[in-house]
């Protein structure tokens, strides 16, 4: 068993995630919930909280939301909501700020720390840069997401965030999973890190 964080990066298409529910806990963002129910799914924004909260598929999911909107929700969807955690280190910049963290980073931050102490967090679809210049995302085109011609979100608050988790959680193993052309970045080359080169017909982490 292990934790699956899944980002929304295009170079999880075509990777049906229905195969890692009997062997992973799965950690989601934004409208992941279009394509399978899992227990944790991390909204930043409103829009996506409340799609996430209309779907028949997180009727059994914990939503995480920032703490500006825990509170609107909460009374409403006590047994649904939860804030998202806090940050395990302190920082003196912008993207140390828990206001400027996303969804993916932390979905990291709750595959590291859930309760059961898994051993392994494995990252799928944590794309960081597009293949070429254009938004790359899974659902682009599709409602509350940007369009196919929008320009590149900047990425550097997401690598370093991310870095962030794996650098607090070094007796961890984290294992990244995506295109063989992918590059990780120099901050996420740690110890406790490897790249594995994604293959949709075998999908096993040792």
């Amino acid at each position: 068993m292990f934790a699956l964080a899944v980002g929304n990066g295009e170079s999880r298409s075509g990777i049906d995630l229905n195969q890692f529910k009997s062997r992973s806990i799965i950690v989601g963002c934004n409208a992941i919930q279009r394509e399978i129910d899992v227990p944790h799914i991390v909204c930043c924004d409103r829009r996506m909280i409340e799609e996430s909260l209309a779907s028949s598929n997180t009727k059994n999911s914990f939503i995480y939301v920032r703490d500006d909107w825990f509170e609107h929700y909460w009374k409403k969807y006590k047994k649904r909501i939860r804030p998202v955690p806090e940050l395990p280190y302190e920082g003196n910049t912008k993207a140390d700020s828990p206001k400027h963290w996303g969804s993916g980073p932390f979905a990291v931050l709750i595959a590291a720390d859930l309760e059961e102490n898994l051993d392994t967090i494995v990252l799928l679809g944590f794309d960081l840069y597009p293949k070429n210049d254009s938004f790359n995302n899974i659902y682009k085109d599709t409602k509350n997401y940007n369009p196919s011609s929008a320009k590149p979100i900047d990425y550097s608050f997401w690598e370093y965030q991310i870095a962030k988790v794996f650098e607090h959680y070094e007796h961890r193993k984290f294992i990244v999973l995506n295109d063989s052309e992918w590059k990780m970045p120099k901050s996420w080359k740690r110890k406790n890190v490897s790249f594995q080169v994604l293959d949709s017909k075998n999908l096993t982490f040792a």
